[in-house]
């Protein structure tokens, strides 16, 4: 049992897959608003976004009175921001860039404390609810979630053995770096990038780990889900914001101002 509902929700294979989107605009407003409009997960990125551990307790707390669930994906897999960000009650987190088994388990290790990893120790912070869970300590390593990002076709290839890193709980692929190391930038349906998001899909399910993904649209998130993805994000608040303005306005101004077609997916 843990209670994290993201990592429960990856355990479950009975319910629906769980859907996300982005959050890009940095402002607990904007995140406390995609919260209520029924995404099971909002992504708090740091690592596009100027999104500070300060700001990321605020985002947080926004998240936390909505029925969401906060992913965070950190700018780096780094052991000091991962410990920060825990701290500032951080559950799920996402690391990026991930290619080898080895920086695999220097993620899983980070968000761990002793003996299953190196996670510095604090008694009091925002994650223990400032000391008020009592069995924090004796907890944590079983509730928080750790997502490693596969972002180029030799991360791909060795899918296998970073999916088999103890404490690794999920895995993610990152289209839109995928295609640009594939020499197809910002184009993600390009067939020989679909073709590899699917393989991670087939691999991940082989290795019994769970994959997700984000895609610009519904249609390509649908996409997704058929390959076998197990939790997806669609596009983002700002593309969500901003596509809708445009075809608004044109739609005042009596012009086909329709919205550019996404060439990324957040």
């Amino acid at each position: 049992m843990t209670n994290n509902p993201f990592k429960s929700w990856l355990a479950d294979k009975s319910r629906a897959t769980p859907l996300g989107t982005w959050l890009m605009a940095a402002a607990p407003a904007t995140a406390e608003a995609m919260g209520f409009c029924g995404f099971d997960f909002l992504v708090v990125d740091m690592e596009h976004v100027p999104i500070e551990v300060s700001d990321l307790a605020h985002i947080l707390r926004a998240i936390g009175c909505t029925p969401a669930d906060a992913v965070v994906r950190l700018a780096w897999n780094d052991q000091v921001l991962v410990k920060r960000c825990l701290d500032a009650g951080a559950k799920t987190v996402m690391l990026p860039f991930v290619e080898t088994a080895e920086e695999a388990k220097a993620a899983a290790s980070f968000t761990r404390y002793p003996p299953d990893g190196v996670r510095g120790v604090a008694a009091v912070h925002r994650g223990s609810r400032y000391g008020a869970t009592a069995d924090y300590l004796k907890t944590a390593n079983r509730d928080i979630c750790t997502i490693v990002q596969l972002e180029t076709p030799e991360a791909i290839a060795r899918l296998p053995e970073i999916a088999s890193v103890e404490g690794i709980d999920a895995l993610f692929v990152g289209p839109g770096d995928l295609s640009a190391a594939m020499g197809h930038i910002g184009n993600i349906a390009h067939p020989e990038v679909q073709a590899l998001i699917e393989k991670a899909a087939k691999d991940a399910h082989a290795a019994g780990k769970p994959i997700g993904i984000v895609g610009p649209n519904p249609d390509m998130v649908k996409r997704f889900i058929a390959y076998g993805y197990d939790y997806a994000a669609i596009a983002s608040d700002i593309a969500m914001m901003t596509g809708r303005a445009r075809d608004w306005l044109g739609a005042m101004k009596g012009e086909q101002q329709a919205a550019p077609t996404p060439t990324a997916a957040y």
